[in-house]
């Protein structure tokens, strides 16, 4: 974090962005308090009152769908539409259902409440995904291409702190409250966190000096992905490129040749990686508090010292990728992530649960901060729109069909042998990342 506060010193942000910049760091601080707090601990309330792995998966699967379901729509709606109250208004109405989990511990039984947060979920994820492309766009037109890696690199630093702070006082505050008061107030406090980061959307204001240069597939390097429902302590779904769904004019897309030649095995490689990456995650939290019954500080301690790794390692990556290059990065980040649900199958204790963090910690840093740019630099970059198209496309096809299959496999073969499978299937993708994933950097198309 040094570096960011260093780099923050030395350059002079004019006048005209200091407001924006202002509010998108107290954005990012306050997301990362819902992130720390409700995001972190829901699955594991949903697993303490009897959820089964099918109910989480159903959980994690249903935004995947939406997502599936309304993406164009929503980013052709978005064409016409101001960014900035399209921000805000989608942000207010998709964080105001974070009110609603507060509230079903005291008025419904443990079962129906299992299946009303899955259906919470699916609701949610249609102002959800218009706040996710609608954001993308926003952050990209109000800060012009040259403070990207500076405010982004500034809302990384914020967002580790708010996350690693939150969780921390969040396991405390379940250690301290009976059940279920403790988890309504961590609730409490992750709607505190939604609303206050919304406010703050309000106050972002594009202006045309800030429009001038659009890139439509560049990776914008900010960890935050708001109008999804998904903990940063398990894993972040990496979108690239969403902003390009606004544009007035865009090409056809999903054009089937597209996935002819190199890029086709890009696109296998990638679906490969995010069906093993979201395949055992029904199942972790199942196997903390049922078969290591862990305490919620206990958990959030893990999710502290993950996000902690990822956090550490996000600082170097530049460092890394300068000697290394994406596709390595990528296929060493895939080889930590193949430990994660092995280990987690055999540890017995806080010891190997805590190094384990560290493990998946390291692995997602190192893969989700390199996906993106391995993406890219295997995509011609004045077709970027129509290969975004299709790694959405297959990148959410694959969330959708992991979390219904994670807990089938736990079904059919117990939840030890599932998590076992899953390592397998890490592996046969980090295998498949090395053998056809290689990068090409493509000339631009003809």
């Amino acid at each position: 974090m040094a570096d960011f506060i260093i780099e923050h010193r030395k350059q002079q942000v004019p006048d005209r962005l200091k407001s924006n910049f202002k509010h998108l760091y107290f954005d990012i601080a306050w997301f990362g308090i819902l992130s720390g707090s409700a995001l972190s601990f829901i699955a594991v309330y949903m697993a303490r009152i009897g959820a089964s792995a099918t109910q989480i998966g159903l959980f994690d699967a249903g935004p995947a769908m939406i997502t599936l379901m309304f993406a164009l729509p929503s980013g052709s709606w978005l064409k016409n539409k101001s960014l900035e109250r399209s921000t805000f208004w989608s942000a207010a109405i998709f964080r105001s259902f974070y009110l609603l989990w507060i509230f079903l511990p005291i008025w419904l039984g443990s079962q129906v409440q299992i299946w009303v947060y899955v259906g919470l979920a699916l609701l949610m994820s249609i102002p959800g995904t218009v706040l996710a492309i609608s954001f993308n766009a926003m952050f990209a037109d109000a800060v012009p291409p040259e403070w990207r890696g500076h405010v982004a690199g500034i809302r990384n630093a914020v967002l580790a702190i708010a996350f690693i702070l939150s969780s921390l006082v969040c396991g405390a505050l379940l250690t301290w409250l009976p059940f279920p008061l403790g988890y309504q107030v961590v609730f409490a406090i992750g709607f505190l966190g939604a609303a206050m980061s919304t406010l703050h959307l309000r106050f972002i204001h594009i202006t045309p000096e800030n429009i001038t240069q659009r890139r439509t597939g560049d990776s914008l390097g900010d960890l935050a992905r708001p109008g999804v429902i998904r903990s940063l302590s398990s894993a972040v779904r990496t979108s690239v490129g969403l902003r390009f769904l606004t544009r007035r004019q865009r090409p056809q897309l999903l054009r089937a040749d597209i996935l002819k030649g190199h890029f086709g095995k890009i696109a296998l490689v990638l679906g490969l990686f995010h069906l093993s990456l979201f395949l055992p995650r029904a199942l972790f939290p199942l196997f903390w508090v049922d078969r290591l019954h862990l305490t919620d500080a206990n958990i959030s301690m893990g999710n502290a010292v993950f996000y902690i790794s990822v956090f550490v390692i996000s600082t170097q990556l530049s460092r890394l990728t300068d000697r290394l290059g994406h596709y390595r990065i990528m296929l060493l980040g895939s080889i930590f992530l193949v430990a994660y649900p092995l280990i987690t199958a055999f540890m017995q204790g806080l010891p190997l649960f805590l190094f384990n963090s560290v493990v998946g910690g390291v692995g997602w840093s190192l893969a989700g901060g390199a996906v993106n740019n391995y993406l890219l630099e295997n995509i011609p970059e004045d077709e970027r729109a129509v290969h975004l198209a299709w790694y959405n496309l297959i990148m959410n096809a694959a969330v959708l069909v992991s979390s219904l299959a994670g807990p089938m496999l736990s079904q059919q073969l117990g939840l030890v042998s599932a998590l076992v499978v899953c390592g397998g299937a890490r592996m046969f993708s980090a295998l498949a990342i090395w053998r056809w994933g290689k990068s090409v950097v493509p000339l631009k198309s003809a």
